[in-house]
C-alpha cells in the first residue's frame, strides 16, 4: 500500500488523480510512478479508462475497489448501460490486467462517433475547483464522444492544449496553459446539446451495471409500445419510427454527430438500436433515441420491462359462473389489431369455455366483448333458471345484461342454433331443386343468364355449396375477345402532367388538403391504376413519392401556412394558438414543434433584412 495517494475529487478521471500524484510525488521519472502504482513500467496511461485496476486498488488501500474506480472514476458507465451481462463482465476482467480488447469491448473502435483527440475542460469548472480545492482537475463528463457541453454550466467545453513529451507521460492541469475567458457562441442546437449533455451526467452516475443491453430493449419497446409503433405480433414500425425520428431531429443536428440516417440502410443505427441484434450503438445516439421517446436516464431506471401489449400472464378467467372467477389461470393471450381504431385487441380464452376480447388500454379485470360464454356458463344459468330467480337477478349473478339472458333462455340458443341449421339445409335443398329444374327445361342457358334468373338461389348455393354448384352448372362459355395492348410509357407520361396540373391545384386551395395518391387518383379516376399498375408507372411513381405528404409533413405545411397569414397581418405568433388554429393534438404538435420554432426565426430573419 502507498505511504500516501492524492485522492480523486469528484467525478475527476483516475488519470487526472495520477498525474497530480506524479507532480506531488516528486517522481521525475514518469516509469518510477508507473512501478509505484501498477508495479509495472510499461503500463500506457489511457484517459477515459485504464488498466492493472486489480493493483492500482491494492495499493491505494481499502477504500478503493476495481468497481468503485470504475463506477466513480472512468467513463466506463457512459457506455456500461448499453452493454450486455457478458460484455459487462468481461470489462471488469479486462481492466483487472493490461486492458488490450477494453476498448473494443466498449465499441470505442467500431462504434465509436465524435472521437476527442486530447483533454476538454470547461472554464467555469476550472475556476470554481480551483477556489474550492486549489487547482483544476480533469472532469470525467468533459471527456465524452458527443458532449460539447458542460453540464453544470451550460458552456461550451475547450480543447486543453496538450504537452507531452512522453507517451507514458500523464498530463496534469496548469492554469497558466488554461484559456479561462468567457466565451460567447451561436449554436443552433445549443439547448438540445445541453440536454443531452444533462443526460450523459446522470448516465455516469447510475449504479453500475444498474442497467444492461437486455433490460434496455425489453424497456424500449415498452415505450415504442406507448407510441403506437410496436405491431400486433410485435415487430417495430420502422417506417412510422423512422419518420416520427426525423421531425424530432433535424438533418443539420445529426450531421453536426455523425448520426445521419438512411431508411433504406438495414443497418442503420436506428433500426440496430430497436432490433435484437449483437451490433453495438454508441451512447450518445441511445440519448437521442430516448429523448424522442421523452424519457430521460432516471425514467428509464425505474420502467418497467415490456411483457408484451397486455402484460405478463398469467390472466384472470373473468367468468362469474366459474369457480376460478378472477383467478389468474389463462396462460396466453391472442392479439390482434382491430382494423377501424388501430387498437390492439387481446383475446382470452379458458378452460371453462369462456372466451372475452379487450383494448390494450383497459384494466385487466374489464371485459371488453364476451365472445364465447362456455358450457359452465350456460350449466349455471340453467340452474339459476329453476330457482325462479328474476331475469335482473340472475342477469346481476352472471355478470351480462338482462338482454342477453333473455336471448339465451327464450328456447335456449342451442334450440335456435338447431333450427337455424335445419331452416338452413331444408332452403339449401329447395333452392337445388329449382336450379336443376331450370338447367333441365332450359339447357342452352349460360351461366350469367341463370344467375340473373335466379339471383337469390344462386347466391345461396354459392356462399354454402359452391363445389355443389359448380358441378351442376353449364360450362363456361368462353369469348374471344380482341385484346387491345396498352402504351404504358405514354400513359406514365399522361398521368405525370395530369398530376402536376391538379397537384398545383390542390396546393392552392384556401384550406389545405393533404397530397396522397388516393386524393390524386380519386380526383383524376386513375386511381385504380395507381394502386394495381404503378410498376409499369416509373415517372408517376417518382413524382407520387415526391408531392405526396405523410401526416406530419401536411401538419407542417398546414402550420406554415398559419405563420405566413400571422406575418402578413403583423399579428403576435404563438405557438399555442397555431396548435389551435391548426386543430392539431398535443403530443403531434410536441413533435413538430422544434421545426416550427426555426421557421419562424427564418421568416422574421427575411422580414428584417
Amino acid at each position: 500500500m502507498l505511504p500516501f495517494f492524492t485522492n480523486p475529487y469528484p467525478n475527476e478521471l483516475i488519470y487526472s488523480a495520477i498525474a497530480r500524484y506524479h507532480f506531488y510525488s516528486g517522481n521525475i521519472d514518469c516509469k518510477d510512478t508507473l512501478e509505484e502504482l501498477f508495479d509495472n513500467r510499461s503500463v500506457i496511461p489511457s484517459i477515459g479508462m485504464g488498466s492493472y485496476f486489480s493493483v492500482l486498488a491494492e495499493k491505494l488501500g481499502a477504500q478503493y475497489s476495481i468497481e468503485s474506480l470504475l463506477a466513480n472514476h472512468t467513463i466506463y458507465p457512459y457506455y456500461a448501460s448499453f452493454l450486455s451481462k457478458q460484455r459487462q463482465q468481461e470489462i471488469l476482467n479486462d481492466v483487472k490486467e493490461d486492458g488490450k480488447a477494453l476498448y473494443t469491448r466498449l465499441g470505442m473502435v467500431a462504434g465509436s462517433i465524435c472521437i476527442k483527440n486530447g483533454i476538454y475542460y470547461c472554464a467555469i469548472c476550472a475556476r470554481s475547483d480551483t477556489e474550492q480545492y486549489g487547482e483544476p482537475y480533469i472532469h470525467r463528463e468533459h471527456q465524452l464522444q458527443g458532449i460539447d457541453y458542460c453540464p453544470h454550466h451550460e458552456v461550451l467545453l475547450r480543447k486543453y492544449p496538450v504537452i507531452k513529451d512522453s507517451r507514458i507521460e500523464y498530463i496534469r492541469f496548469e492554469l497558466n496553459h488554461m484559456n479561462l475567458s468567457e466565451l460567447y457562441e451561436i449554436d443552433p442546437h445549443k439547448e438540445m446539446s445541453v440536454y443531452l449533455a444533462k443526460q450523459a451526467y446522470k448516465l455516469l452516475h447510475l449504479p453500475l451495471h444498474s442497467l444492461s443491453r437486455e433490460d434496455i430493449i425489453s424497456k424500449y419497446k415498452a415505450l415504442l409500445r406507448k407510441h403506437k409503433l410496436i405491431t400486433a405480433s410485435n415487430r417495430v414500425r420502422q417506417h412510422e419510427l423512422y419518420q416520427a425520428f426525423k421531425i424530432t431531429f433535424s438533418r443539420d443536428f445529426l450531421k453536426c454527430y455523425q448520426s445521419e440516417l438512411s431508411e433504406e440502410d438495414e443497418y442503420n443505427w436506428l433500426k440496430v438500436l430497436t432490433r435484437n441484434m449483437k451490433r453495438h450503438v454508441h451512447p450518445f445516439r441511445h440519448l437521442l433515441f430516448l429523448y424522442f421517446l421523452k424519457h430521460d436516464i432516471e425514467e428509464l431506471v425505474v420502467l418497467t420491462k415490456d411483457f408484451g401489449a397486455f402484460g405478463k400472464g398469467p390472466f384472470p378467467c373473468l367468468n362469474k359462473a366459474a369457480s376460478h372467477y378472477k383467478q389468474l389461470i389463462i396462460q396466453k393471450v391472442e392479439v390482434t389489431r382491430d382494423y377501424k381504431s388501430k387498437n390492439l385487441i387481446g383475446t382470452f380464452t379458458c378452460s371453462c369455455g369462456f372466451i372475452y376480447a379487450r383494448k390494450q388500454t383497459t384494466d385487466m379485470f374489464e371485459i371488453g366483448r364476451v365472445k364465447a360464454f362456455g358450457g359452465v356458463w350456460i350449466e349455471k344459468l340453467k340452474t339459476l333458471a329453476q330457482e325462479k330467480l328474476s331475469i335482473r337477478a340472475v342477469a346481476k349473478i352472471l355478470g351480462v345484461d338482462s338482454k342477453t339472458i333473455k336471448r339465451y333462455l327464450s328456447g335456449s340458443v342451442e334450440l335456435k342454433q338447431t333450427a337455424s341449421h335445419e331452416h338452413s339445409v331444408n332452403k339449401l335443398s329447395q333452392y337445388k331443386k329449382e336450379l336443376l329444374n331450370e338447367i333441365r327445361q332450359n339447357p342452352g342457358l349460360s351461366r350469367t343468364e341463370l344467375r340473373e334468373k335466379f339471383p337469390k338461389q344462386y347466391m345461396y348455393l354459392y356462399r354454402n355449396e359452391k363445389s355443389y354448384l359448380e358441378s351442376m352448372l353449364p360450362k363456361v362459355q368462353r369469348q374471344n375477345k380482341p385484346t387491345t395492348s396498352v402504351n404504358w410509357s405514354k400513359r406514365d407520361q399522361q398521368y405525370v402532367q395530369r398530376i402536376k396540373r391538379l397537384y398545383l391545384k390542390l396546393i392552392q386551395e384556401p384550406k389545405p388538403i393533404r397530397i396522397t395518391k388516393s386524393v390524386l387518383g380519386r380526383r383524376l379516376g386513375i386511381l385504380a391504376n395507381l394502386e394495381r399498375h404503378l410498376d409499369k408507372l416509373p415517372k408517376t411513381n417518382k413524382l407520387l413519392h415526391d408531392i405526396t405528404e405523410s401526416v406530419p409533413e401536411f401538419q407542417l405545411r398546414r402550420c406554415y401556412k398559419i405563420i405566413d397569414e400571422l406575418l402578413k397581418q403583423n399579428s403576435t405568433i404563438d405557438l399555442w394558438r397555431i396548435q389551435g388554429v391548426a386543430a392539431i393534438k398535443s403530443h403531434h404538435f410536441h413533435e413538430i414543434k422544434p421545426r416550427l420554432k426555426r421557421y419562424i426565426e427564418m421568416k422574421q430573419e427575411v422580414n428584417r433584412k
